[in-house]
């Protein structure tokens, strides 16, 4: 087949294996790239160190693969129809939507080895890889340049029916695909996400300072959340919704997740007091096959406690108090800060007349 055909049937099984979007990217760095460098440079990564000791494989996939000619970018929606952080019960603890249900890694990895496989036998042997979040590519950047969305100004990709609850895989190549169009921007004048964020990870359209994000300080940070940005983080006890929660084309709802990516139980708006008495065992068995065992036990209370601390209910002293003698130095300094949160206020005597 000509490089248009083999890549309209390439989408084709794309969408039969089960994603809702597809589109192809060349293979050569997008010009969104050439800031990586820079972005790197003014410490915006923070502590990622996976995304700094590959710097030069992020800013042209063609350096970890020489062979590469395409991309095929795919989309899965995960939004559910329930509701989002900023409508959600102040009480409640928020863990990110898109860890609501089943690993996203494990259910885009196997629909794209299987697309794989099938372009396989349509098309011949040829070169691939597939990447869901665990490889040396900015994902977002091809998939931008492959058609399946527009940069939104808090750094996701925007598409006019799916907004931006949709997750992202590649398919590298070495076949000759015909790529797609990129799409036209599509916030305007719009800034909601830029004034929502609380903790202003947002410094300028388009740019994410990671180490302000909410979703960095709760899942990628590994070590203490500053006291600085602790409250900040109100009640999010793994990543963040509130700067897609706030846009406008999310509140287009058009389309429903499959059954993978509901909430399982206790997920959706958890009881923080029922989170921050999990031991290693029940973290394991609650978190199973779930993206929030990333942030392992530790992370995870340690999340907890700040969230219990900004709840101003002091009726959490005795949870906290438990916390506070837990073996993990790291849940033990948090807890006894949300304590000092929550402490009493002194009275003030009367003064004398």
């Amino acid at each position: 087949m000509d490089p248009r055909s083999l890549a309209a049937r390439a989408k084709a099984l794309a969408l039969e294996a089960g994603f809702d979007l597809a589109g192809i990217a060349a293979a050569e760095a997008p010009p969104e790239l050439g800031f990586f460098a820079e972005w790197i440079a003014r410490g915006y990564a923070g502590e990622m160190a996976y995304l700094t000791s590959q710097a030069a494989h992020r800013r042209d996939l063609r350096c970890a693969f020489p062979w590469a000619r395409s991309v095929l970018s795919v989309g899965l929606q995960y939004d559910t129809p329930h509701p989002y952080s900023t409508e959600a019960p102040a009480e409640a603890g928020w863990i990110a939507r898109y860890a609501w249900g089943d690993d996203y890694h494990d259910v885009m990895r196997t629909r794209l080895e299987r697309l794989a496989g099938r372009l396989e036998a349509e098309a011949g042997p040829f070169r691939w890889r597939a990447y869901v979040d665990t490889g040396p590519i900015v994902e977002r950047a091809y998939a931008a340049a492959a058609g399946l969305g527009a940069w939104g100004k808090n750094s996701c990709l925007l598409h006019p029916e799916h907004g931006s609850w949709f997750f992202i895989g590649e398919l590298v190549t070495d076949l000759e695909l015909a790529a797609d169009a990129a799409r036209p921007d599509m916030c305007g004048s719009c800034t909601a996400c830029l004034d929502a964020c609380p903790t202003g990870a947002l410094p300028a359209p388009y740019v994410l300072d990671a180490t302000r994000c909410i979703s960095y300080l709760t899942i990628e940070l590994k070590g203490p959340i500053a006291e600085s940005s602790r409250e900040g983080v109100g009640r999010q006890v793994f990543g963040c919704d509130i700067c897609q929660d706030v846009c406008p084309w999310n509140r287009r709802r058009r389309y429903r997740a499959e059954p993978a990516f509901e909430p399982r139980a206790g997920l959706l708006g958890p009881d923080l007091e029922e989170l921050a008495r999990l031991d290693e065992d029940g973290f394991r068995a609650r978190f199973r096959g779930s993206a929030v065992k990333r942030a392992k036990r530790r992370g995870l209370l340690r999340n907890v406690a700040v969230a219990l601390g900004n709840s101003g209910d002091a009726a959490h002293r005795p949870v906290l108090e438990r916390l506070a003698e837990d073996a993990d130095p790291l849940v033990q300094e948090h807890a006894r800060w949300a304590l000092r949160r929550l402490a009493p206020e002194k009275e003030t005597a009367p003064e004398a007349e």
